[in-house]
Parts: structure tokens; sequence; C-alpha cells
């Protein structure tokens, strides 16, 4: 590389990284004056381009200056707070693929199987996948003539996927009815394939109706809107919103999701990000109330479950419908994501994006529950080891048969037989373990003590113990403001903000996210006393989807 390339390299960077303070700062330069007057922004970042130069001319060979700059943007972003971050391409790719609710391809889920072959799981049903014929268990033998013998999984999925229109070309191996093995051939035009967000539905115990969202999508309220009729055409007389392991979404979803249960112009949160020099408000501001009307009756009674893996719009969720007397909560406190990330594509590196947080939402009860949490109603504890155990568990029951997908192993509450094994180490597992940490060292105890919990998990069984709370507090009684009396407690209670403790212990950038003044509240009206039953609507209802990120 010539030293000609370097300095007009050097001289990009330096004009690259003077844009991105500008983008960062809204690009009004009196906003950098009045963080500090003493503050040379500019002067600030001369470092990054002097080391990118360092580097360019100094270091050991050529530089991947693409890679030398994605690490610069990286760190940059990490030093903002937990959630603000870098994205590169293929993340930004299937991002948008993930939240639309949608991606390009033939639509099936693969996983190796014990022999390395490459094998479909799970045809997207109504996929082009299924249409043409795609089974589960078919081993992929051939991806367009190419043979996937030592094949990775992303390599081969890459092969698959690819622009709506085009056709792969799958060469299939499986056995016939006589069980003899014959290879077909399938040419599978590619198509946009719905992504899935309710991952288990079903009626328990008659009439209870059960949905599990994985997240939250631009399809995720039209698919819960169609299985809650199903519901009630089944004779619902109560409902469980599943919650947990829920890392949250779009957050356009989740007011989309409080719609069906909540009455019309019912406050599902508010957001506020920084003020202007001049002390306005920030442009994004944006209170999200209801729209439409509920699609269950208001008084059908109804709990949210929850762990420490709800998150984001998942809280947003359970705190309008806790707030507003929807929905008793049961479960573990929630994860505490209470900020908003704006993705801002960047035009260089060419189709990467800023994930950069640019407010804090807060619940109707007017508190940001940002590293706290929202508290259940009912607390029904579970490990972190039983909850693994119950989400193998889970799987292991439609493993071999994905049409299963619904009639998940829940234990004694979906009519399936466990044996709760204890998860605690015994005292010859913690000798033998002591035993072997003494002869060989930490590093062997810590391996063993890995081996012995996995193995636990992949073949002991677990109550799934919230749901089965959950189930028995809707049997106790069939009216709704008789459940709301005995189980709902105030929202002073349960959604709080962060202690001033909690806020000390956390690094830096986090606590200045929270500083009191930083990003103020606002006042809002008294929880509102509970509304009449409404009847649901008497048709489904098309609604445009918008994604705010």
């Amino acid at each position: 590389m010539s030293k000609k390339n370097y300095r007009s390299e050097f001289f990009g960077i330096v004009l690259f990284f003077g844009a991105m303070t500008l983008l960062l700062t809204n690009g009004f330069v009196a906003r950098i004056a009045a963080q500090d007057s003493q503050v040379d922004v500019y002067q600030a970042v001369e470092p990054v381009g002097v080391v990118l130069e360092t580097i360019l001319s100094q270091y050991v060979r050529d530089t991947n200056l693409d890679r030398v700059v994605q690490g610069a943007l990286i760190g940059m972003m990490s030093s903002l707070d937990r959630h603000s971050s870098f994205i590169t391409a293929e993340e930004l790719t299937a991002m948008r693929e993930d939240t639309k609710g949608e991606f390009e391809g033939i639509g099936v889920s693969i996983r190796l199987d014990e022999n390395k072959n490459i094998v479909v799981f799970k045809p997207v049903p109504d996929s082009p996948a299924e249409t043409a014929g795609i089974r589960p268990f078919d081993i992929i033998v051939k991806i367009d003539d190419i043979s996937t013998e030592g094949m990775s999984l992303s390599d081969a999925a890459d092969r698959i996927r690819g622009q709506r229109g085009t056709t792969v070309k799958l060469t299939i191996r499986r056995k016939n009815e006589l069980g003899v093995e014959e290879e077909h051939e399938f040419n599978v035009k590619r198509a946009k394939v719905p992504l899935e967000s309710i991952v288990e539905s079903r009626m328990i115990d008659g009439d209870i109706g059960y949905v599990r969202i994985s997240d939250f999508k631009d399809n995720t309220s039209r698919d819960l809107r169609r299985t809650l009729r199903n519901f009630m055409d089944a004779g619902m007389k109560g409902f469980i919103l599943d919650l947990r392991w829920n890392p949250g979404g779009l957050l356009s979803a989740s007011q989309e999701v409080c719609e069906l249960f909540l009455p019309r112009n019912s406050l599902v949160t508010y957001t506020r990000g920084r003020a202007s020099a001049e002390g306005m408000p920030a442009k994004d501001d944006m209170r999200l109330h209801t729209e439409g009307r509920p699609v269950i009756p208001l008084q059908l009674p109804m709990i949210v479950l929850v762990n420490g893996q709800t998150a984001s719009s998942a809280e947003i969720v359970t705190g309008a419908l806790q707030y507003h007397q929807r929905a008793i909560v049961v479960g573990q406190k929630t994860f505490g994501k209470g900020s908003v990330q704006t993705i801002i594509p960047l035009e260089r590196p060419k189709m990467t994006a800023l994930r950069l947080t640019t407010a804090l939402y807060y619940t109707p009860a007017d508190v940001s529950i940002d590293h706290q949490g929202i508290l259940p109603d009912v607390e029904v504890v579970m490990s972190t080891d039983e909850e693994r155990t119950l989400l193998a568990q889970m799987y292991r029951s439609y493993e071999s048969d994905p049409s299963k997908v619904n009639e998940q192993n829940h234990g004694a509450v979906t009519g399936d037989e466990v044996s709760d094994v204890p998860h605690e180490a015994s005292e010859a597992e913690r000798q033998l373990l002591e035993e072997i940490r003494a002869i060989y060292g930490e590093e062997a105890h810590n391996l063993l003590q890995e081996f012995v919990s996995r193995l636990k998990i992949v073949s002991a069984t677990v109550q799934d113990r919230p749901l089965q709370r959950a189930v028995e507090i809707l049997r106790e009684d069939t009216v709704w403001e008789n459940l709301l009396r005995k189980y709902h407690k105030d929202v002073k209670e349960t959604q709080v903000a962060a202690n001033p403790e909690i806020v000390g212990k956390l690094p830096e950038t986090e606590r200045e996210l929270l500083a009191p003044g930083q990003v103020a509240p606002q006042t809002l009206p008294p929880l509102p006393e509970l509304p009449d039953a409404e009847p649901p609507d008497s048709a489904p209802q098309e609604e445009e989807l918008i994604p705010i990120p």
C-alpha cells in the first residue's frame, strides 16, 4: 500500500468521524457548545484520526481499513450504555427481517443430526418448501447440485435463502413406505416467508387459552388476534399470555398487542428523550395509546406470565396490562430494560447502522423501570437451572414430531407426567467436585460441574410452577373483579424506579442515563376505575403496521 493511499484513507476517516460527530449531535454546533463551552468536539476526536494514521503507516503488515474502522465504531458505541451498539451489514439485514416478521427464502428450519447431516426440522406452514412437498426430517443431500457433506449450518442456510422469485434446487434423501432410502429433487421458488412470534398456543384444562410469544414483530398482533378469536369460538373462560423468555421487539407491536385487551385510548407507554439546548422536548417524544377495540371481553380473567428474561416491549405490555388492572402478573421480576433504541442507517460503512439509545420509556404508572424491572402480583420462583430444564423439556416434547409444537410438556398442568429431579448438587456430588478441584485444579472442577449441570438439564423433568399457579388462580373464581381484589397489587409496589443503591453500583454511563433530571417524566392522571365490559369486534380488522425501531 502506498503512502499516498495512507493519507487519502486517513483524511477520509477524519471526515467520516467528523460527520459522525455531527450526526450524533443532530448537526447543531449550538448543542455541542451548550454541553461545555470549554469542550472542542473536533479537537476531542483528533486522537482517533491520529491512531488510525499510526496503524495504517506503522502496523507490522497492511491493515484491513474497514475492519479497523468497524472496531473503532464498536468501541465508540459500547462506551455509551449497555444497549447502544454498531450494527454490521449482516446484522442489519437479519434485524430488518426479524422485526418485519418475514424473510425471503423457502421457509425451512434446519439442523444437524447425529451423523452431521443437514436435516429439515420443520417447514414453515404454507411456505414454498411445504407447498413443494418438503417434509420434516428430510436429509438435504445437495443444494443447487453442491454436496452438503461437511457443510456448516450457516453455509447451508445462506445457500438456501435468496431473493424472492429465484429458485433453489434441493436434493433430498428420505425413506419410502418400505423403509428404503430414496433421493428426490425439488426446485423451490423463493418467496416472502412469515416469521412466527407465537411459538405455542393451546387450550389448557378445556377452557383456558394459552399463548406464548417469543418476541414482538410486525405480524404479532395480527396472529394473536386470529388465535384469540379461535379461542373465543372454542368457549374460552380465561386467558394466559406467556411472555417468559421474551426479549421484546418493536415498540409499535407492544401497542398493537395491548389493543387486543384494553379499552380504546388506554395509555400503553410514553417516551422521553433528550431535550434541546433551548429546553424543548425531544422531537421523537411520543405517547402510545390503544386505538382499536379489544378482541376479548374486558371482564374475561387474564394472567401474564413473566420471568427475568422478559424485557423491553414485553415489559411495556406487562406494565400496561398490570396498570390498567387488565391482567394479574405471575412469575418473577422482569429484566428491567426501560430504554428505547433508534436504528440510524449509515452511508459508510455501507449497509451498516447505529443502534442508539435515544429515549427512556415510562409505564402508565409514570415510572421508568430501567435496571429495575416490573414486580409480579403473584411471585412464583424458578431457579435458572429449573427454567433451562423446562425449556429443554418443552423442546423434547415436539423434537421428534414438529406437528406437536402446541402440545409442549409443561408438566402436570398440561397433563404430562414429570418427576422433579433436584437441581442442587447432592453431598456426594459436592464431595467429588471438591476432590477433582484438589487433584486437578479449578479448571477441571468447573468443566465437570458444567457437564453435570447440563446432563441434568437434558435428562431431568420439572413442573412449570408459574403456569400451574396461573391455572389455579383462574380456577378459583370466574368473576374477574374478585380475582383482582385478591391478587392485584398496587402499582406503587410493582412498578417502581431503581433505588439509589442499585443505581450506585452501575457503570458510570448507566448511572448518567438514570440521573435525575436527565429525562424528566410527566405527570399523568390517577389510575382509572375498571371499565365495564365492551363487546369484542365482530370481524377481524386488517391494520396498517408501522414499525418504530
